[in-house]
């Protein structure tokens, strides 16, 4: 039985990622088997039109997939990853669980297997998602290709020339959306503070942190300089922006969080 892809785990990242692939058309339902334990998750994939399966051991014997997508929480991978070692000797292994090395990979799966890990963040959901890859010297260019394309159906695509980097795209992408919830949060709260109605404060606070974004991304320019072309002397936001960027208050504690968090995941893998 000839498979593209079976995905191991369809949480909310795992099953962001199936519908991204199968919408852009990139895969086809019957190309997919999701492997998942937790049945409202699988009923959720089936709706997909996926093929689903409670555990490894319920695959077809005769199943032989291009692709692993291993999207489990990384405390459970060694408890995981060997019910899917039979597959190793033709299939490439893509990893999205955080901190787990390629060298804890091969170890279960062995030292010639091909394996990809990739950091996505939560807004794959809707297609605007950062995916992060660093794959080993045994997946070749066509793979490469093929799952570049997939992920590219959630969103943007960069490669990283180091696996050590990993922890630290973690802390500031894989985490990143996180951090911007919470600063959506604290500027609806100050919104608030101010006299606004609930309502419009969180309108006004999610609205501009979007279209900041956007604007970031499109206009060419550097943040800094958008920064500045905002900043008229001895305005409003000058006056803001003296408490935010006074001492680099803001810089620095933006630093402490994303170095907490890299740390975090370095610990995550061992």
């Amino acid at each position: 039985m000839s498979v593209k892809l079976i995905l191991v785990g369809c949480g909310n990242m795992g099953y962001a990622m199936l519908d991204g692939w199968l919408r852009s058309g990139r895969l086809m339902p019957a190309e997919v088997i999701v492997v998942e334990p937790n049945e409202a998750l699988r009923e959720r994939a089936s709706r997909l039109g996926a093929g689903i399966v409670a555990a490894a051991g319920e695959l077809p014997r005769d199943v032989e997939p291009n692709l692993v997508i291993l999207a489990v929480k990384p405390q459970v991978m060694r408890a995981v990853v060997p019910d899917y070692r039979r597959f190793a000797a033709r299939a490439t292994f893509l990893s999205v669980a955080a901190g787990v090395s390629i060298a804890t990979m091969a170890e279960i799966l062995g030292d010639d297997a091909a394996i990809i890990r990739c950091m996505p963040n939560t807004p794959a959901a809707i297609g605007k998602g950062m995916m992060v890859t660093f794959a080993n010297p045994h997946v070749n260019d066509e793979t490469k290709a093929f799952v570049g394309e997939l992920l590219a159906s959630s969103g943007a695509v960069a490669d990283i020339a180091s696996e050590e980097l990993m922890d630290a795209v973690t802390a500031v992408s894989g985490s990143g959306p996180a951090y911007i919830f919470h600063f959506i949060e604290s500027l609806t709260a100050a919104g608030k503070a101010a006299g606004l109605p609930p309502e419009t404060a969180k309108l006004l606070a999610m609205q501009t942190v979007y279209g900041a974004a956007c604007l970031a991304k499109e206009s060419g320019e550097e943040p800094g300089r958008l920064r500045e072309q905002v900043t008229s002397p001895n305005g409003t936001t000058a006056a803001a922006l003296a408490v935010l960027m006074g001492e680099d208050r803001l810089t620095r504690l933006v630093s402490d969080a994303v170095e907490a968090a890299r740390v975090r995941s370095i610990e995550l893998g061992k």
